[in-house]
């Protein structure tokens, strides 16, 4: 009988396996966004490299994780993460672990949370800044904002620290966080994302947005909803440098009849500052300006929708250089904030993690927003080769291909590493999202779910009412 021989690999060249599953082969573009030795790097920086010598070493665990978060239901336990590993070691020809499960938690732990962090936005800045110019606007990096919630196990140590909704009664809800990220217009990637508890002080999601605002450089535009639309918001933006393009927000009023006037529904205002908020301290206040020129349109919608008109304002006040039509374009490329969170929360299983412990969530955070980046790059590669847009190929046809190959790829097992990669590019740039202007859906549901009652008690009461005589 044959026997399984240990041959020895340093923990840079096993990072390898990840690089190469999603299509990072010397030779194609976008190759060195991430390459191993940068992994590797930075989880050396952050002291955060285990089990050099073990079958749960740094690289093999990462990778695992990264599966995880690219499967779903059954294929995303921690028992299959692990066959996994088994069936990686085997075609490594390396000593395979049990199927114990515990050991690869313990290991999963480990992970460093600063060094997933790094490694997701690192990767989405450096692409972003070596992404074709045509897919740029006006030559500028358009950056958009947003916000969602994600829920968790209910544990006593997630709801501690993200207790559930307070309109739900103690045992019946779910733990809660809110979550605001920064996304790349140009390639779909996450730049920056922060998270708090759902609700209490300086738990909004301009709260969040204040703690990012390194993620946005000089020249930059940014792109967000009524929500974020704000004095303050505006000049701390202003004051690096940055555009903004956002919706009116609902409390402010718009008068066509004051101001210089630029065109039809198109003119320049002026806004006053409003005293200084709770959250801003003295120093910070005093260099907000005591005025802000902004630039006011409204302008109908085309298509249907549920809104008629809109009304925007922007910092983007010349009319030659960027037109009402312009700005109207720029401010619906809002909408692929929610497509692209879509895809994190549904796709990804972001909407509800399975992690037990808070610094566990934030870990499978990290992790989710790394592969999703490591998907979005294989897509820039793809469009980039076969000459096609970023934003017209399916997430979800991406992942399939990608998933399709992970275990030959990984483990250098394909015959022809190279063919079969310029292959799966081929596929992935071929399943594009068709494009239906003035599509619109109602917001109902088909399918009848099952019709046991909604739960309002804790399960321990409800337990105890089933066993009464």
């Amino acid at each position: 009988m044959s026997t399984i021989t240990q041959t020895p690999k340093t923990a840079k060249n096993d990072f390898r396996s990840i690089t190469d599953a999603f299509i990072g082969q010397t030779g194609l573009p976008f190759a060195d966004v991430l390459p191993a030795e940068r992994i590797a790097e930075i989880f050396e920086e952050e002291d955060a490299m285990f089990g050099e010598d073990a079958i749960f070493s740094t690289p093999i665990v990462l990778w695992t994780f990264l599966a995880q978060t690219l499967r779903d239901r059954k294929m995303a336990s921690c028992h299959a993460a692990v066959e996994d590993i088994i069936v990686h070691k085997i075609q490594s020809c390396l000593q395979p672990p049990s199927g114990d499960t515990g050991d690869y938690c313990r290991a999963r732990a480990k992970l460093d949370e600063n060094a997933l962090r790094r490694l997701a936005v690192e990767m989405a800045e450096t692409l972003q800044q070596n992404v074709d110019a045509k897919h740029l606007r006006k030559g500028r990096h358009a950056k958009l904002v947003d916000g969602f919630t994600f829920t968790m196990p209910d544990t006593k140590a997630n709801q501690a620290e993200y207790p559930h909704n307070p309109a739900q009664k103690a045992g019946v809800g779910f733990p809660i966080a809110r979550a605001c990220v920064v996304l790349s217009l140009a390639t779909a990637c996450v730049l920056n994302l922060s998270i708090c508890p759902y609700s209490g002080k300086k738990t909004g999601e301009t709260a969040l947005l204040r703690q990012m605002l390194d993620s946005f450089k000089s020249g930059d535009v940014v792109v967000f909803d009524r929500y974020f639309c704000s004095y303050m918001m505006i000049a701390l933006l202003s004051a690096r440098g940055v555009d903004v393009c956002v919706r009116l927000h609902q409390k402010r009023r718009s008068d066509f009849q004051q101001g210089t006037r630029l065109g039809e529904n198109d003119h320049i205002i002026t806004w006053e500052r409003p005293i200084k908020p709770e959250w801003m301290d003295t120093e910070t206040y005093s260099t907000i300006p005591k005025t802000l020129q902004l630039r006011e349109i409204r302008y109908h919608v085309q298509e249907p929708s549920r809104v008629d008109e809109l009304t925007v304002v922007t910092t983007l006040l010349d009319p030659r250089e960027y037109s009402t039509g312009d700005v109207a374009e720029l401010f619906g490329f809002r909408w692929n904030s929610e497509l692209d969170i879509r895809d994190i929360k549904q796709t990804l299983n972001l909407d509800h993690v399975r992690c037990k412990s808070p610094a566990m969530v934030r870990r499978e955070l990290w992790t989710t927003l790394l592969a999703y980046n490591l998907i979005r790059q294989t897509i820039v590669v793809a469009v980039t080769v076969h000459n096609k847009s970023p934003r017209r190929i399916s997430f979800t046809g991406a992942c399939q291909s990608i998933l399709s190959s992970w275990m030959l790829l990984s483990t250098g097992s394909s015959r022809d590493a190279q063919a079969m990669c310029t292959g799966l590019l081929r596929q992935i740039a071929s399943n594009t999202v068709a494009d239906r202007p003035g599509r619109i859906e109602p917001r109902v549901l088909k399918r009848r779910r099952h019709r046991y009652p909604l739960m309002k008690k804790p399960r321990d009461h409800l337990k105890q009412e089933l066993l009464k005589p």
